[in-house]
């Protein structure tokens, strides 16, 4: 059975309990929540990992992407990617690699991974195409099935389905123009062999087909936003709406198949429309859990989009957004290196924090643990506090105080050092002594 048949049985799985202990809901709360769809638990039957949980009342996890390029085939860095990723927080990772032995890229990660993995098969099918048959509108349509099932017998835990390209989607994006045009890889395989086949996209003509894979595996559809935009001037225009109401659709019939969804959504968007898009997917998606792809809020910054797309996660994590893909400073410029995931998991991080907060996930507990230990000079307290403790570590000591107490960014004239040498040591009533007083002379 998967989660989602379990919980419509009024079974509390094992993975369940694993969830409302992670998070400290109850496990009834989760059992209610996987069963209407609300909350997502990636956790394939081959895959040995402790589950997750993505959704509606969770704290806001982030993906960290891996995998290789054409032109930059290194297994073993992405491997160190992977476990940089891991190691530095985050929740779930991807699989995305378009080079060298596809197979084995991906097994190795399923094998390190104590994380749910993910993967885009219609990538496998498209570069096995193209490497037989020297272009990706050739794909076999069972051999795109064939791919899914693979990937899924492996263990991929969720697996982002480019099943709302679709010839209606194709027409409106057509039809309406885009400065961007469609920029996802999976999008621009599937929408050319569109084109060149003149047929209906394979993954939506046989959807059902999908549903059966995954539910025998229990594969958490992460339903793909082909028609995201590839900029601001593109955003939250009629075709990534069409293709949302399409997606709205499908997640309803996945939910009768027993098979858990998610819905991702936009890549370039300004601030200003985030909480409307995270409402619009939520109310056609029947609150269905929701994955952000960054989101990046501005196109200018270029290595430094990591900092735009932490931006916009903490916009995205307060409107109600569940699940974050990281940015790299090398987003739109290279493969990223194991530095780049560090800084994108890091920063991705920083931004779900900070909407979780906004959105009353956590009431900011460890801030109020940091602000004591600031107001104490307690330097090691500060560094158990700090949500990177080693690299806090690490930067104060680059540059180490003549004063312990102190950093040497005031140095001397630290203002809490002078505060608790000499305010803090006034008693209560000093001030109004010392008021009444002044009052009287005067």
């Amino acid at each position: 059975m998967t989660q989602l048949t379990s919980a419509k049985k009024g079974i509390i799985t094992d993975e369940m309990k694993t969830v409302a202990k992670k998070e400290g809901k109850s496990e009834n709360f989760i059992l209610n929540s996987v069963k209407n769809g609300t909350i997502a638990i990636p956790k394939n039957i081959n895959h040995n990992i402790k589950a997750s949980g993505i959704g509606k009342g969770l704290k806001t996890k982030v993906n960290a992407t891996v995998g290789t390029s054409t032109d930059i085939v290194n297994f073993d860095e992405e491997e160190l990617k992977a476990q940089i990723a891991i190691d530095n927080g985050a929740d779930c990772l991807m699989e995305l690699s378009i080079g060298g032995d596809l197979d084995e890229i991906r097994r190795r990660i399923l094998k390190m991974s104590p994380l749910p993995v993910g993967s885009v098969p219609v990538y496998q099918a498209a570069i096995e195409s193209i490497r037989n048959q020297g272009s990706a509108i050739y794909m076999d349509e069972d051999s795109m099935f064939k791919t899914i099932e693979k990937q899924a017998k492996d263990g991929i835990d969720f697996m982002a389905i480019h099943c709302s390209v679709n010839i209606e989607t194709l027409a409106r994006l057509k039809k309406q123009g885009r400065k961007t045009g469609l920029v996802s890889r999976g999008g621009a395989f599937i929408s050319s062999w569109i084109v060149e086949n003149e047929r209906e996209n394979p993954l939506y003509k046989n959807f059902d087909y999908i549903l059966e894979i995954a539910k025998e595996y229990d594969v958490v559809m992460s339903m793909a936003n082909a028609m995201r935009a590839g900029s601001i001037a593109d955003s939250t225009d009629r075709a990534q709406v069409q293709e949302l109401i399409v997606l709205g659709e499908l997640v309803d019939r996945a939910r009768e198949a027993g098979v858990q969804t998610m819905i991702e959504g936009p890549g370039h968007i300004p601030l200003n429309e985030i909480p409307a898009n995270v409402t619009i997917q939520k109310k056609l998606c029947r609150d269905a859990p929701f994955y952000m792809l960054g989101p990046l809020v501005c196109d200018i910054a270029p290595g430094y989009d990591h900092i735009v797309s932490s931006i916009g996660a903490a916009a995205s994590a307060k409107a109600g957004a569940d699940f974050i893909c990281y940015v790299t400073p090398a987003e739109h410029l290279a493969l990223p290196s194991p530095q780049d995931v560090k800084d994108g998991v890091i920063a991705t991080r920083i931004g779900a924090y900070v909407g979780d907060m906004a959105k009353g996930v956590h009431n900011g507990e460890k801030d109020l643990i940091m602000a004591n230990a600031r107001k104490n000079l307690d330097w090691e307290a500060q560094y158990d506090a700090a949500m990177c403790p080693e690299d806090a570590r690490a930067k104060r000591d680059e540059r180490p105080p003549e004063d312990s107490d102190t950093c040497t960014m005031c140095g001397d004239f630290c203002a809490i050092k002078i505060v608790n040498e000499w305010l803090d040591r006034a008693e209560p009533d000093f001030f109004d002594d010392m008021h009444n007083a002044n009052s009287e002379k005067n």
